[in-house]
């Protein structure tokens, strides 16, 4: 068989099954994405990056499967197919999916939500080297034509007390990494069972007894606002909050009190609540360390979140079972 004939097959079988709709990417092509819909007879149909809610909703009424990476998947956008049967998210948190639409729907939602255990605990630890360091602070101290060594507190990092709030794999492979570096580190106590060989403490032990506290929860409404002004108080007056999860487990009104205040000494955020915005309080301070929720990225982690994200989605349209999916509950 040429590859005219091959080129002519793809092409017939690429509506043979259905359509799977990709709401947004923020990296460049769909190579990956539509070679594999191809293959299984799918046809990827990519939303443009501005279209509206209703465009959306017009683009989403035939397809039996969607993907997103940030943008929300809303009641209205999965009420609008009858043949919707999957949401799959490229990305480890689901919080831009309404799970209770679907679930309504006997929509299943896939994930990936270990496909970045390296790169976030990289970026915590980096972020924490940063704050110890004072490598940004220099940096931007030195452009500006000042030579100042001794106008920062640097820290021996194997001397720190690391507190690493949420037990996941994430938050395990973060602890593992401090651990490996000499650190005393302590996990919270809401999962013993994962601690392994490391001590745990209840949130409030945590907050008070370490220099770093690194925050590696999903965002649900148990654990929105979890870091509010009481547990800001707690905190020791020279320590660091480091948030790669999710801005949303951070009030960030209250975050500005506390710095204001001196408890914590600092924080290195990743994430904040309504990206791309930066709160005004939190530009143009030396206290503040900020990324663009960047702590996921890598050419690998991308590479392997786009082809497992797809292969999760059409699994589950080819009836086969999903890794870590969220199934319909039972009602």
């Amino acid at each position: 068989m040429n590859s005219e004939m091959v080129n002519q097959l793809k092409k017939e079988n690429s509506t043979r099954f259905g359509k799977v709709l990709l709401i947004d990417h923020p990296w460049d092509g769909v190579d990956i994405e539509n070679e594999l819909c191809t293959e299984a007879g799918y046809e990827l149909v990519e939303s443009p990056p501005d279209a509206s809610p209703t465009e959306l909703i017009e683009l989403a009424s035939d397809v039996q499967g969607i993907l997103t990476c940030w943008a929300q998947v809303t009641r209205e956008l999965i009420e609008a197919s009858p043949s919707l049967a999957v949401v799959g998210r490229l990305g480890a948190g689901v919080d831009n999916i309404d799970l209770v639409a679907a679930s309504e729907r006997n929509v299943i939602v896939t994930r990936v939500p270990d496909y970045c255990v390296e790169e976030v605990s990289d970026h915590a630890v980096g972020l924490v080297f940063d704050w110890a360091r004072g490598i940004s602070f220099f940096d931007r101290s030195v452009r500006s034509g000042k030579w100042e060594p001794g106008t920062r507190r640097l820290r021996r990092v194997r001397d720190l007390a690391i507190g690493v709030w949420g037990a996941g794999r994430i938050g395990v492979r973060t602890a593992e990494k401090f651990a490996a570096l000499g650190c005393k580190v302590y996990l919270d106590d809401r999962n013993p069972h994962r601690a392994g060989a490391f001590s745990v403490l209840s949130p409030n032990e945590l907050l008070g007894r370490c220099d770093v506290i690194s925050l590696h929860m999903p965002l649900n409404e148990a654990n929105r606002n979890i870091v509010n002004a009481k547990a800001l108080t707690l905190m020791r007056p020279d320590s660091l909050l480091v948030n790669t999860s999710r801005g949303g487990l951070v009030d960030i009104d209250a975050l500005d009190r506390a710095l204001r205040a001196g408890r914590p000494g600092a924080v290195a955020l990743d994430v904040l609540p309504e990206e791309p915005f930066v709160p005004r309080a939190l530009v143009g301070r030396d206290d503040v360390l900020l990324t663009p929720h960047v702590a996921f990225s890598s050419d690998q982690s991308i590479r392997e979140l786009r082809q497992r994200a797809t292969e999760y989605l059409l699994a589950v349209l080819n009836g086969e079972p999903a890794n870590d999916a969220i199934y319909p509950t039972a009602r």
